[in-house]
């Protein structure tokens, strides 16, 4: 018998029920809709050792993967993080005190600050880097390395064709 996923048994369910529903689309929401939640439940369970929030965290990992010295400035920490520069001021304020962040004038410009790592906020993200990374792995584990890379090049190409391409490195 050939193995079904949870989307085969949805789509088989709309193919019964109104078969113009069953489209390709909705598989493809679908499915990258239940491996989004997949991931993000290991993530969560990997960042409950931690005590910070999926969006911390990826502020958190945004400025690490910044490179040395480890700080951007607010609006391109934002963008990079993909979060509201509103959002991105609470977790700042969060992250500041609890000694993870810390911001800098700017000598150069009075008018704005860098957002640094401090050097607790450096330790404490490799460690959460290291451990969201194991649960991952594991996630994926079952999965054969070739069809994990054919699916992220294949990934790749729906998302450049979305519009969704890198920002420009200025």
């Amino acid at each position: 018998m050939e193995r079904r996923d949870r989307v085969d048994a949805m789509l088989a369910a709309w193919r019964a029920e109104d078969p113009e529903v069953a489209t390709l689309t909705l598989e493809l929401t679908k499915r990258v809709g239940r491996l989004s939640a997949l991931c993000s439940e290991a993530t969560q369970r990997a960042l409950e050792e931690f005590g910070v929030t999926y969006a911390e965290f990826d502020v958190l990992a945004t400025l690490r993967r910044s490179g040395r010295p480890y700080r951007l400035k607010p609006g391109t920490l934002a963008e990079s993080s993909m979060l509201t520069t509103g959002g991105t001021s609470n977790i700042l304020q969060r992250l500041g005190a609890a000694g993870l962040v810390r911001r800098e004038p700017d000598p150069d410009d009075r008018r704005s600050s860098w957002v640094c790592l401090t050097p607790g906020g450096l330790e404490l993200t490799g460690r959460i880097v290291a451990a969201t990374g194991r649960a991952h792995e594991t996630l994926f584990d079952g999965v054969p390395e070739e069809t994990g890379r054919a699916l992220a090049d294949l990934l790749r190409e729906v998302l450049l064709t979305l519009g969704d391409e890198a920002p420009r490195r200025r």
